[in-house]
Order: C-alpha cells, then sequence, then structure tokens
C-alpha cells in the first residue's frame, strides 16, 4: 500500500497536466522553449506516473483495468471484474 501523500501528488500531477496541456502544446507548436521551460515542472505528461486507484501501486499496473496484478487477480478470483474468469486447459 502506498503512502496516501504518494498518492496525492500523482493526483496533483495529473490534474496540473490536464490544466496546462493545451498551453504546453501551443508553446511547443510555436517554439518558444523558453517559456516553456519556466511552466511548472509538473505539468508536463512524463512526469506522471501510473498507479494502482486501490492500493497506489506504481509496478504491474495493468492500462486497461486502471488497477496493479494483485488487485485484478484478487478481484477476478472474487468474481469482481465482469467477464474474466480463470483460465484452465
Amino acid at each position: 500500500m502506498a503512502k496516501e501523500s504518494m498518492k496525492a501528488r500523482e493526483r496533483k500531477r495529473a490534474r496540473m497536466v490536464e490544466k496546462f496541456a493545451e498551453k504546453r502544446a501551443a508553446l511547443k507548436a510555436a517554439g518558444e522553449w523558453d517559456k516553456l521551460q519556466q511552466m511548472p515542472a509538473n505539468s508536463s505528461y512524463v512526469r506522471k506516473h501510473n498507479r494502482c486507484q486501490l492500493t497506489g501501486r506504481p509496478r504491474g499496473y495493468m492500462r486497461v483495468f486502471g488497477i496493479s496484478r494483485n488487485m485484478f487477480r484478487q478481484m477476478a478470483l472474487e468474481g469482481k471484474i465482469p467477464g474474466v474468469t480463470k483460465s484452465s486447459w
């Protein structure tokens, strides 16, 4: 389980990326690199990191579901994810 401060920091980064996306795109298109450098660092898309929505785990993230592999397995076995069943052959 990730610390609550880490989860809050990622949420803050996501909000900043969304807020400054248009402005950053316009500055990049115009080639104004000096002004782009003066923008907040956390407004850059590459600073975002995918984390599990339930636990905050940064590794083993499954984009389609938005959760980590551990939570995916647990929820799939409990039948909480529709259409997902344990395979056997």
